[in-house]
């Protein structure tokens, strides 16, 4: 009984982390990308891993392997990866779909784009916060 178990919740899982995975990725491809990353000396894989945190907090699902979370995560990835579509406005009638609304799009949008500036000001903080302390 307990190996079923173990097996359905290996299952479960490994999806949820690839799904996960695939939104870390497409936001660090963001990051590398952002002309103020370089310009404040930010590594891009910790903006990523904060953006991730915050924009994860506003996503539908109660906990990680939810399935409206593991939806979100492969939404937001498709988001992200617009550009890299062959037909970025059928991407775009998808993705209102994908998310149930236009509206629900743009909140998404909103989400992503709040957590980058919150994690911004908090780096920035942070680094700023650091060169005080060395003096």
């Amino acid at each position: 009984m307990k190996k079923v178990l173990i097996i359905s919740l290996s299952a479960l899982l490994l999806p949820a982390c690839a799904d996960k995975n695939q939104f870390e990725q497409a936001v660090l491809e963001q990051m590398e990308k952002e002309v103020d990353i370089k310009d404040y000396k930010i590594a891009p894989e910790y903006m990523t891993k904060c953006v991730v945190e915050k924009s994860s907090l506003n996503m539908p699902g109660v906990f990680a392997f939810d399935p409206k979370r593991m939806m979100a995560y492969r939404n937001y990835t498709k988001m992200l990866n617009i550009a890299k579509s062959a037909d970025p406005k059928k991407t775009l009638d998808e993705l209102r779909t994908d998310f149930g609304s236009p509206k629900e799009l743009a909140e998404a949008h909103t989400n992503y784009t709040e957590s980058l500036m919150e994690c911004y000001t908090a780096v920035i903080s942070e680094s700023e916060q650091a060169l005080k302390d060395k003096k």
